[in-house]
């Protein structure tokens, strides 16, 4: 939303014999039609926010939001959708949170080593349960070797994205792989050719989609399509196929450098091609967290359209996907700038808002803040733009 053909004119012509005046209204911004909320943080979260969560109420208590932090904390944030949100440490000493899901009283977290599950069992607010749910994938201590865990899709897994070391070598089990972890804690291999997520989550039917930011074999960063037992693009992970035969089958062709995803995928049964690349530069250059808009309205007129978050410009996209003959493909738009940090984690709340989660740390943004958390809401005015 950065060049709107929808302007407020109002023209008075003044006849005088002399003269003709004509009064020209400025043209309309992004926040006339979705403004931007800040939460105040307090003064001792460090609020590098890398994952979020709703937690449905009980009959005991409101439902609340889940904020996990890269610094390995989870806040609780009671009545966000309200004018005096509460504050309160949910639990901490994990290892860079990048996913959350609730489910039966329990939050799962995805963070670099391990999917966790960790509850309250005495009410005081405060987490004193914490579990491994599945840890089958390797761990060097480099500092790229982010997982980014979904929500649980129908089968009750969580899919989890595991960038490769240093972004470019796959030094430990299954860098650059998707896993699916079972509700009974089995790790399944599921797609190979990951490079570097930065989020992942479903469309309006299910899909299950994900990010990966520019680099070797991606020329520019993505939205891409995770089918079980298919491959992305980035061959760096091959060797782990020696772990995944029962689920993977024999290892792919690699991709020809210099040659086009078209004719690769030809070529590859088993290659998978972007739904949609965002211009390098353009939409950004570390496209991140998804949400899709399944509100019916309630947020516009972009309903089932997924948002897609550009940590580096500090940004949210949509994305009008279609499904041809099989293949899943679509277009990016720009939807809203100015967020105060880099633009990571995406979440809809019950009444339709949209929280976005922002961090810089190592990575830089345009928004210069080291974190956030903001909130676009609709403000029931249509804008003049592509559906």
């Amino acid at each position: 939303m950065v060049n709107h053909a929808s302007f407020a004119i109002l023209a008075l012509a003044m006849w005088n014999y002399s003269c003709v005046l004509i009064c020209v209204a400025q043209p309309l911004q992004e926040s006339d039609f979705y403004p931007i909320h800040t939460y105040d943080i307090p003064a001792e979260a460090h609020l590098e926010v890398g994952g979020l969560e709703w937690i449905p109420e009980t009959n005991s208590r409101p439902g609340r939001l889940a904020v996990g932090t890269r610094r390995g904390e989870i806040w609780i944030v009671e009545n966000p959708m309200g004018t005096h949100p509460r504050w309160s440490r949910f639990a901490h000493g994990l290892h860079e949170v990048l996913g959350l899901a609730w489910k039966d009283g329990w939050l799962y977290v995805t963070h670099r080593p391990e999917v966790s599950r960790i509850r309250d069992s005495n009410g005081d607010g405060v987490a004193d349960i914490f579990e491994t749910v599945a840890d089958d994938w390797g761990v060097t201590g480099d500092y790229h070797e982010y997982a980014f865990g979904s929500k649980f899709d129908p089968d009750g897994n969580i899919w989890v994205v595991l960038c490769l070391t240093g972004s470019f070598t796959s030094k430990a089990a299954f860098r650059g792989w998707c896993v699916r972890v079972t509700p009974d804690g089995q790790t399944i291999p599921t797609v190979s050719g990951i490079r570097s997520p930065g989020g992942i989550g479903f469309d309006g039917d299910g899909h299950v989609l994900y990010t990966d930011n520019q680099g070797p074999w991606n020329g520019t960063s993505s939205l891409k399509h995770l089918v079980p037992g298919k491959f992305v693009g980035h061959p760096g992970g091959f060797e782990w196929y020696k772990f995944a035969e029962n689920e993977m089958g024999p290892v792919p062709e690699v991709p020809k450098s210099g040659s086009r995803w078209a004719v690769e995928t030809k070529r590859i049964p088993e290659l998978v091609s972007p739904v949609v690349m965002f211009p390098h530069g353009v939409m950004g250059n570390s496209a991140a967290g998804i949400a899709c808009d399944i509100s019916e309205g309630r947020f516009g007129p972009f309903q089932r359209q997924v948002f897609v978050s550009d940590q580096s410009h500090s940004i949210v996209m949509r994305c009008c996907l279609e499904e041809i003959e099989g293949v899943l493909q679509g277009a990016c738009i720009r939807f809203r700038e100015g967020f105060r940090s880099g633009s990571l984690s995406l979440l809809f709340l019950p009444d339709a808002s949209l929280v976005v989660g922002g961090t810089n740390r190592g990575w830089g943004s345009r928004g210069a803040g080291d974190f956030a958390l903001q909130r676009v809401q609709w403000s029931g005015k249509v804008p003049f733009e592509i559906l």
